[in-house]
């Protein structure tokens, strides 16, 4: 589903904006890290302060589980300009071996991660249905 160029891209950036929406389509976006596998990708909730301990995005989940993911690179340069958006169903993993290794692959790649307990939150996990990008992909 994701193209070569696609999966690079994903793989160099850090940062994606996670859209969800509640059940009467009031959207609500945030950044986030993830990680990419297969047509997974995945989200944790970090140990970050959060102003509430009913996370938004958790409870839009639940109530509507279609969501999108956009990785962007914006350059001063506009030839450098590119994006790639990820829509699909989302779930929540609260526990199991999935959970697992998504908080792994997601360790590994965000070091920042490592000093969190980062086992006993969820992890969101968008089921990529449909791929667009645009722009230039390259490293």
């Amino acid at each position: 589903m994701l193209t070569e160029k696609e999966i690079r891209f994903l793989a160099q950036c850090r940062v994606a904006h996670l859209a969800t929406a509640d059940r009467n389509g009031v959207p609500h976006v945030v950044p986030v890290c993830y990680a990419v596998r297969g047509a997974s990708l995945f989200i944790t909730i970090d140990d970050k302060p959060k102003r509430q301990t009913r996370l938004k995005r958790l409870e839009n989940i639940s109530e509507n589980p279609q969501a999108a993911v956009t990785v962007d690179r914006y350059d001063e340069a506009w030839t450098r300009l590119g994006w790639v958006m990820l829509r699909g169903g989302a779930e929540v993993l609260g526990h199991g071996p999935e959970h697992d290794e998504a908080q792994d692959l997601l360790r590994a790649r965000y070091p920042q991660l490592s000093g969190m307990d980062i086992k006993r939150h969820p992890v969101i996990a968008l089921r990529i249905q449909r791929v667009t990008s645009w722009g230039n992909l390259s490293p």
